[in-house]
This record gives structure tokens, C-alpha cells and sequence, in this order.
């Protein structure tokens, strides 16, 4: 990884940026990389017992303060997005693409179960329309446990061609995960610890390495 990579994670979420690439961002950060993470709903508003918005937004902040990133967050209605027009969500992509001027976004994947997941997707890839002075050179869509995987098995599911070795950040993922210890399940509910590392253990055993997180390319351009 390059040292003067600008990266940026667009999520729906506090708690998808751990699942998705935790490994991943540990990396970045450690290669000197700058890291911004944008949470565009809290997570929380739409249960019906047990909301606590400010609670699960301090667990975002301390999330990215180990991560050495800088936190953007907006307030979109949880598991809602389709009732936001897009162009919306995506200048809401775009205000923070244009203070960032990232070379590198990291987003869901369109498939995703989950229609926040969707819509965050498709918002970033319309804030990244291919323009002349555009800075944004590589998207990547990740997988989100106990989304990714519920989806339809068919020629649309995550289909990973990237591949990040994590192994040495496998531990530091679990550890990271525990900031939002109320989102976890028990096994063998996919988003649970045990779940984590079995998913990593997976992608690595699919490219000879031990551990990994996968990415699927949405777009690359080499200049």
C-alpha cells in the first residue's frame, strides 16, 4: 500500500467498517495511509426497544480513533434509505469525497440483503461517476456478515477478485469488534466473533493465505 493513499469508507452503519474490512483498515493505517470513515445512519433508530443512538455513535468514535481515522456522520433514516432520493444520499458522498479527495473507497456491496447496504452503494457510485479531474481511482465493494451472505444465490452475489492478507490483524479485528459487543450474536449466528474469523480463515484458504478479507473490484482505473 502506498503511503500517500487517501482512503475512504462510505458505510451505513456504526459496526459494517469492523466487519467489512477492519483488517483491511489496520493495514492502511499502519502503512501511514489517510483513513476516513463516513457512517451515514446510526444504527439504531429503527428497533423498537432498546435505541441508543449516542451510545452506539461513541462506539464509532473510539472505533476510529484506533483506526487513526477521521469520522464523518450523517443522520439518514435507519434502514430507510429508500425512502431518501439518492441524489440525496449521494451529496451527502459527495461533500465528504470533496474534503477528502480520496484515491481509494471502500463500500458495500450492491447485493447486500440489507437495503441501507444497497442504497449506500449505489450513492457512491454515483458520487464517483467517472469525470475528468476526478480523484477517486479504485472502489471496492465489501462483504457484510449477516448481510452479504443472506442474499439470493445467483449470477449477483459478492463474487470477491481482491483479496487482502489480514492475518496479522485478525486478532486486532476481534479486539476492534468488541467496541460494538451489542451488535455481535452467539455462534453459529454469522455476525459473531467466532463467525469473524472462520470468514477470514475462508477467504484466505481461497487465495493460499491464512487469513484475508475479500473485496469485490467495482471499479479500477491505472493511470
Amino acid at each position: 500500500m502506498n503511503k500517500t493513499n487517501k482512503v475512504l469508507v462510505v458505510v451505513a452503519h456504526p459496526d459494517d467498517e469492523l466487519l467489512g474490512l477492519a483488517g483491511t483498515l489496520c493495514k492502511h493505517r499502519d502503512a501511514g495511509d489517510n483513513v476516513s470513515i463516513l457512517i451515514l445512519a446510526n444504527g439504531e433508530d429503527s428497533r423498537d426497544t432498546g435505541a441508543n443512538a449516542k451510545k452506539r455513535l461513541g462506539q464509532a468514535g473510539r472505533v476510529a480513533k484506533k483506526l487513526k481515522a477521521k469520522l464523518y456522520l450523517e443522520n439518514l433514516p435507519d434502514n430507510q434509505f429508500d425512502s431518501v432520493p439518492l441524489l440525496k444520499i449521494a451529496k451527502l458522498v459527495e461533500k465528504v469525497i470533496f474534503k477528502v479527495k480520496p484515491s481509494i473507497v471502500y463500500t458495500h456491496h450492491p447485493q447486500d440483503l440489507n437495503i441501507d447496504h444497497q442504497k449506500a452503494c449505489e450513492a457512491v457510485m454515483t458520487a464517483c461517476r467517472p469525470m475528468p479531474g476526478v480523484h477517486v481511482r479504485k472502489i471496492f465493494g465489501f462483504e457484510t456478515l449477516s448481510s452479504t451472505e443472506w442474499q439470493i444465490k445467483d449470477f449477483r452475489q459478492f463474487a470477491p477478485n481482491h483479496y487482502v492478507d489480514i492475518h496479522k490483524y485478525l486478532k486486532e479485528k476481534r479486539s476492534l469488534l468488541k467496541h460494538y459487543h451489542d451488535e455481535m450474536r452467539n455462534y453459529p449466528h454469522s455476525r459473531s466473533y467466532e463467525g469473524v474469523e472462520i470468514l477470514a480463515k475462508y477467504r484466505g484458504l481461497e487465495v493460499g493465505l491464512k487469513s484475508a478479507e475479500a473485496f469485490e473490484v467495482l471499479r479500477s482505473i491505472d493511470f
